[in-house]
Parts: structure tokens; C-alpha cells; sequence
């Protein structure tokens, strides 16, 4: 079977984590597309299995959570009706859970933002804790239900939460623009469960998570057409960036990983380690059957 050089698969890796879509990873590095999307799959599902054994039993003190959007397809006001109610056309939402101290993106869900989506993910990332943490979230009401019946009512180590709310208005008529932001106003601090310390009530480092990633996947960026056309290469895609920004890229607050602040590993990981992880995930899969024939 025809496979790709290590060199070459750590030259596309690197490419699609910089943040250059399929079509310019493919002029790049003159690999043909189906291929890029092969390997982006591959070291992406790799990339996933690792950080759901690894990221677990963790010593956090403050989480962030956020959710930010992007679509697969097209965007929500063009999916036909007989597509309305099926997931992975049109918009799409990344929940996301930050680690205040050591930035390390503990866990994340891809999925609608709603009351399900919502309630796996906080499920998720109570049961990646080793103690009692604060968290902060955003004012959406999901998140109150779905951290009472996760960090209280399941066994859990009980949480200190709390909501930041912010209030936008309207920009002035004479600065609006197409695609002008709301104008800031206020927040509010509100303590939900438990005794959250009202200095660190802040989501303040995952929300600036969020330009990391409409940086470094293509996919996210907006006003471009990379965006994803299935959800599948999506996810993959959202995995491979949190891998490496977990373990290769170097923080430069931390001046180290945040898999490295967080204890997990103790050095930086290259590239070329993401793509040894997916050869050897690729081994994994593939021993029960040889070890049956």
C-alpha cells in the first residue's frame, strides 16, 4: 500500500494546525486532497482517543467553559426544511473547558447548543476532575441544570459556580457596519452553588481561547470559504488543534505547554510525535485482529 512519507505527513500536520485550509495544505505540500483529508482523519481520531485517556484525574482548581460558533455547510438560514433537524448542516457549536492555571483545554464537545449537548459536556468534564473546582460560565441557563446534576447530584466532589453576565447593546448608528460588534456594557457576577471566589469569577482566558482558534483551524475562520462542508473533517479538524495546542505549542505566558504546567507530560512534543500517535493508534486497532487470524 502507497503511504505518505513521515516527513511529508508531519509537513501536512504542520500546515493544517498553522491554520491554511485543505486547498492551500494540497499547493503546499503537493499532496492530493483525498489524501490530506485521509490523514487529517486519521491523526485527528488518533488525536481524540489520546486526550480522552490522558486528560483525566486532573488537579484543577478554576475552569472556564464557553462555547463558540461555526457551520458545516452552509449557514443556518440556508438549510433547506427536510435538513433543518439533522445535525452537521448548518450551524454547529465547540463547547469548550479551559483550565485557568494551566490552559490546558480539559475537554470540549461538538453538538448544537442546547440542553443535551450542554448536559454531556459538563457531565464530561466532572468526571475529568480529581477534587472540588470553580467554575464560570456564560449566562446560558442550560449550564445551571446541567452543573447541579453533574458536579451534585451524581457522586460528584461538589462545585463552587458561578455565572458572568454580560450586557451588550447596540452599537451608535454612526459606527455600525455589516459585521460590527455589539457594544459592551455591564456584567454581572452571580454565584450559583457553593462559595465561588468572586476574584476569579471570569471567563475571561477562555474566551480568549477563541481567537487562538479562529486562527489556527481555517475551518473557523470567518468571511472565508474554508469552512467546513462535513461535520466529520470538523471534528477532526477541532481535535488535531487542541492536540497540538495541548501538547506542542508552547504557551507563551507559561512559557511551556499546557499539558506540561498541567503535569501530564514533561517535555514539548513536536509534530511529528501528533503523527507517531496516530501510527501507533493505528497499531492498536489493528492488533485484536491480527491476534485473531
Amino acid at each position: 500500500m502507497n503511504r505518505l512519507s513521515f516527513a511529508k505527513r508531519e509537513q501536512v500536520i504542520t500546515s493544517l494546525v498553522e491554520g491554511n485550509s485543505i486547498a492551500s495544505t494540497c499547493r503546499i505540500t503537493g499532496v492530493a486532497k483525498m489524501t490530506v483529508l485521509k490523514l487529517l482523519a486519521d491523526v485527528g481520531t488518533a488525536c481524540e482517543n489520546l486526550q480522552d485517556r490522558w486528560l483525566r484525574d486532573l488537579d484543577c482548581k478554576r475552569v472556564q467553559v464557553d462555547e463558540i460558533w461555526s457551520f458545516v455547510g452552509m449557514k443556518a438560514k440556508n438549510v433547506p426544511a427536510e435538513s433543518y433537524n439533522e445535525f452537521g448542516i448548518g450551524d454547529v457549536w465547540t463547547f469548550i473547558a479551559l483550565d485557568a492555571d494551566s490552559k490546558l483545554v480539559v475537554t470540549w464537545r461538538l453538538g448544537w447548543r442546547d440542553e443535551k449537548t450542554t448536559n454531556e459536556f459538563i457531565y464530561d468534564l466532572s468526571q475529568r476532575m480529581r477534587g472540588r473546582i470553580q467554575l464560570t460560565s456564560d449566562g446560558f441557563k442550560a449550564y445551571r441544570f446541567a452543573v447541579e446534576t453533574s458536579f451534585n447530584a451524581r457522586g460528584g466532589h461538589g462545585v463552587d459556580y458561578a455565572m458572568l453576565m454580560k450586557n451588550y447593546a447596540e452599537a451608535p448608528k454612526e459606527d455600525r457596519r455589516r459585521y460590527s460588534p455589539s457594544r459592551f456594557v455591564s456584567c454581572e457576577l452571580k454565584a450559583i452553588f457553593g462559595n465561588p471566589d468572586e476574584k476569579h469569577i471570569s471567563t475571561s482566558f477562555v474566551e480568549r481561547s477563541n481567537l487562538t482558534w479562529r486562527m489556527c483551524n481555517r475551518r473557523m475562520t470567518r468571511l472565508t470559504n474554508a469552512f467546513s462542508k462535513n461535520v466529520d473533517n470538523h471534528a477532526h479538524q477541532l481535535a488535531l488543534n487542541f492536540a497540538h495546542y495541548n501538547f506542542v505549542r508552547i504557551h507563551k505566558t507559561l512559557r511551556c505547554t499546557p499539558a506540561m504546567a498541567a503535569g501530564i507530560v514533561n517535555g514539548v512534543w513536536s509534530i511529528g510525535d501528533l503523527v507517531k500517535v496516530a501510527d501507533e493508534y493505528e497499531i492498536m486497532q489493528d492488533w485484536p485482529l491480527a491476534k485473531a487470524s
